[in-house]
């Protein structure tokens, strides 16, 4: 589309990898809005990953970054603008990772090493790109950057462990680099709290399974699917939402904001819970 919402706007997409992965349907969503894309990821996922798929098919980019290691992200950025051809207009952080989940250690029985691995992949990493991006001058006035999240990060969740403490420390860093990059630069940052999502990574979490049928029966409009997140993404990359910064934005059909649904109600009624 070549006259979309995101025509002739730079974008930088950290963390696709399949189609199943939520940058994935992001970077697409932004293509068909006119936008111009780099993708990057971890060497290790751009070798197993699916992700060289996407960028053939697209004739895009993909340069692999350690997001834990500011000068690779340095250098990531400054390659990004050479094949761009100016500044990055907008930034989808889409990168988390937790050893202790994907072992399925108890919250009370973290291996501490892996804890802070999984803090500085999915959580500082996005401190460390607004940081390097700003003292390089890399995003445009206006530019925005997302990160996903999920309500973990201000509720309890059975088994989510220590992915739960990292989303409510990205989403503080959401909110304080927010004001910084504002002030500074005119640079939005914006989180979005996505519905459990049938995902790769979501699959580690065991979980997922019961908390996914729980929440589309919950949530008022059911759970918002990898194409609701691309929109909302998309919406926020825009001018359409020039003056939102520092927010976390709810995409899960009112889940966060609902205690029962007649739905509920019958599904209880219907179950052993009800009777």
């Amino acid at each position: 589309m070549s006259n979309g919402i995101l025509h002739n706007k730079r974008g930088l997409i950290f963390g696709a990898l399949d189609e199943r992965s939520l940058a994935w349907h992001v970077a697409k969503r932004c293509m068909d809005e006119g936008a111009r894309l780099v993708l990057s990821n971890v060497e290790t996922a751009i070798k197993l990953g699916d992700i060289n798929m996407l960028a053939e098919e697209n004739n895009l980019p993909l340069l692999a970054c350690d997001v834990t290691d500011t000068s690779d992200i340095r250098n990531l950025l400054e390659k990004s603008q050479e094949l761009l051809g100016g500044k990055i207009d907008f930034v989808l952080h889409a990168v988390a990772q937790s050893v202790n989940l994907r072992r399925h250690l108890d919250y009370e029985n973290l291996n501490y090493e892996y804890y802070k691995k999984t803090i500085d992949i999915s959580a500082v990493s996005l401190h460390k790109i607004l940081k390097t991006a700003m003292e390089t001058d890399a995003i445009s006035e206006g530019g925005s950057v997302v990160t996903l999240s999920f309500i973990a990060s201000e509720r309890y969740m059975h088994g989510y462990n220590d992915m739960a403490d990292a989303k409510a420390m990205l989403e503080s860093i959401v909110r304080q680099m927010g004001a910084v990059y504002g002030e500074k630069c005119g640079v939005r940052v914006n989180a979005v709290s996505q519905s459990p999502t049938q995902t790769k990574a979501g699959g580690i979490w065991k979980e997922m399974n019961y908390f996914y049928r729980y929440t589309d029966c919950l949530s008022p409009l059911g759970n918002a699917d990898a194409d609701d997140c691309a929109d909302v993404c998309v919406a926020l990359f825009s001018d359409l939402m020039k003056k939102v910064t520092m927010q976390t934005i709810y995409n899960d059909g009112g889940f966060g904001r609902t205690v029962l649904t007649d739905n509920m109600i019958e599904t209880l009624r219907n179950s052993q819970l009800g009777k």
